[in-house]
């Protein structure tokens, strides 16, 4: 064993026999703040402050106090302490998006509770199953338990639903821009992003090109079909020429459509998937049909394990981990009191190649064997 290894190893009982002596101390019962001081060699105000994110604090006492705070399970009675607060803060953010289980944001919130965590903030996250009804009563809910922000991926068109004295509230919206009030956004390059797959696929030789999309009704779906289309009218392309099946809101949605397609009296050589939840409908369906290798397909949104495919997925990356940490920065400066006038921040997208979407038109590859 390395020195440094066994430095470790001496480090990590050192913390384990300390824990295990504050919980014969604290006896099974919720540890309290005077524990976690105790266990970072700290006094209480010292382990307040760090909870409070407050000044005065050095960044290595810092560090031990929430190292402590984490190896005790320390929880803040954040109703408590919201009352002895001046600013009446709860040290909580809201994040709500359309699925907890979309990858994306998965990522996403990983990301953005990393930044707030080191901030002293809690993030309570919700999903709203794209439920316009459900968006607004979990606003309500969230406002009701004084969240001191909101991160929002709405579904509704436009937050009209907010109550008055809600509109002060620090919000930052992902994907797309708010309607009828003023607060910052974080979007991906939708419309640049869906430019570069068609792009490419027509590089690729590809003139029957199929499109599967989501809802239509929101500014991320319009902004990426907008991309796409454009970037036909550039290459010449009409888009009659163009099988358009939007509205897929599942997995099972896209495989049905995508067989459809395939099987229909005039195939595409080539799909686009707008969102990552009909890429894997998509996948299902290329496998099932065995035309994986026979069908060039490019997603919008990277996932885990798409280099592991047969081919591996080609897609435009978005960058959530980005696009989480970037949201998460706005969010801690409008509830530390930032006036600037609200904008929206652009995270850039990338096109990865990985196969599937450097399959050839049959045509081209009869053209180059002649050749």
């Amino acid at each position: 064993m390395s020195d440094t290894a066994a430095r470790m190893a001496g480090a990590n009982e050192v913390i384990k026999d300390a824990v295990s002596a504050y919980a014969e101390v604290v006896g099974g019962a919720r540890p309290r703040m005077r524990d976690v001081a105790a266990l970072a060699g700290v006094g209480i105000k010292t382990v307040s402050r760090v909870i409070n994110d407050e000044p005065g604090v050095s960044e290595a006492t810092r560090r031990k106090v929430l190292q402590a705070q984490m190896l005790l399970n320390y929880q803040p009675d954040m109703a408590a302490q919201s009352l002895r607060r001046a600013d009446r803060k709860t040290l909580s953010v809201g994040l709500l998006v359309p699925s907890v289980a979309d990858p994306f944001y998965r990522q996403l919130h990983r990301a953005l509770a990393d930044v707030l965590m080191s901030h002293g903030m809690a993030v309570l996250v919700a999903s709203l199953d794209d439920d316009v009804a459900r968006e607004a009563a979990l606003v309500e809910a969230f406002l009701q338990r004084r969240v001191d922000g909101l991160v929002l991926a709405p579904v509704a068109k436009g937050q009209g639903y907010l109550p008055e004295h809600s509109r002060d509230l620090p919000m930052v919206f992902l994907e797309i821009e708010p309607a009828g009030i003023d607060a910052d956004a974080v979007i991906s390059d939708n419309a640049a992003g869906t430019s570069k797959a068609a792009a490419h696929l027509i590089s690729q030789g590809h003139t029957k090109l199929a499109y599967l999309g989501g809802r239509t009704d929101i500014q991320t779906a319009r902004e990426r079909r907008r991309g796409f289309i454009d970037e036909l009218g550039r290459a010449g392309i009409s888009t009659g020429a163009i099988t358009f099946r939007d509205g897929l809101r599942s997995e099972e949605a896209a495989r049905i459509a995508t067989r459809d397609l395939l099987e229909g009296d005039k195939p595409p050589t080539a799909i686009f998937s707008a969102q990552t939840l009909t890429t894997f409908g998509a996948l299902r369906a290329l496998q099932e049909l065995r035309l994986n290798r026979d069908v060039a397909l490019v997603g919008f949104g990277d996932f885990t394990l798409s280099d592991m495919m047969n081919p591996g997925t080609t897609v435009i990356a978005q960058h959530p981990e980005q696009i989480g940490r970037v949201a998460a920065e706005r969010i801690m400066a409008r509830i530390n009191g930032n006036q600037e006038e609200p904008r929206t921040y652009t995270i850039p997208s990338e096109l990865i190649l990985r196969g599937s979407g450097e399959v050839l038109p049959p045509d081209h590859e009869l053209t180059c064997r002649r050749l």
